[in-house]
């Protein structure tokens, strides 16, 4: 006799963030997973940091597309991924999770850590602090960590369409750069086994998908 098994999703939502270098094919493994879900019968929420929410996207329009000649410093980089990052958990993560609703978001804290902090060098402690700030208290149920070469993430990023004229000045920086945040990602996995997952994001996408898929069924499944 079969008997099947309850999932463990909670009936208030699941909330599952990627993360990774550029060009490691995050939004193909979201769009994928969504379609996963909602073939299930789940209802899912796309969402992506920064941005999410009108002053979200607003924001992120400063951040990464800036233009003119005034830089924006690191300091200055930093706080506006965490104002975005505040809206959003407060405007829709929360909100989509309390519908029970799957949310799927194309980077959250983790990101922070490794681009301004590992990379950018600033103080790893102040930016613990302004993620919990931000965060709220909400964590990712899982991470999946789509690890990448950044030389190969970097031949990727140069065939996908640009959300604006003005080029990415994150996804611009140097190659030394690119590779000292996938160091961190590394080693944000390593410190945070329970929560994050690494796939090889260099393998045909069908196989990552597949893997992702029995990652999610693995801990919160079946779907």
């Amino acid at each position: 006799m079969i008997i099947e098994k309850k999932s463990k999703i909670s009936p208030k939502g699941l909330f599952i963030s990627f993360e990774g270098p550029e060009g490691s094919g995050k939004t193909t493994q979201m769009a994928l997973l969504k379609k996963y879900f909602e073939s299930r019968a789940r209802n899912c929420v796309v969402t992506r940091e920064p941005g999410g929410t009108e002053v979200g996207e607003n924001l992120r329009k400063i951040v990464k597309y800036h233009t003119g000649n005034e830089p924006i410093y690191d300091e200055t980089e930093v706080l506006l991924f965490a104002a975005s990052r505040a809206q959003h958990v407060r405007n829709l993560i929360i909100p989509a999770m309390k519908n029970g609703s799957i949310v799927l978001c194309d980077r959250f804290m983790d990101s922070t850590t490794a681009y301004q902090g590992y990379a950018r060098k600033l103080n790893l402690e102040f930016i613990n602090e302004l993620n919990r700030f931000a965060c709220c208290g909400c964590i990712p149920d899982m991470t999946i960590l789509l690890d990448i070469n950044p030389k190969t993430g970097f031949e990727r990023t140069k065939d996908r369409p640009s959300e604006s004229k003005s080029s990415d000045r994150i996804e611009a920086e140097s190659l030394e750069f690119h590779k000292l945040v996938r160091e961190a990602f590394i080693k944000i996995a390593a410190d945070n086994p329970e929560r994050i997952k690494t796939v090889s994001a260099e393998n045909a996408r069908e196989l990552i998908h597949f893997q992702i898929v029995e990652l999610v069924n693995n801990a919160f499944g079946p779907f």
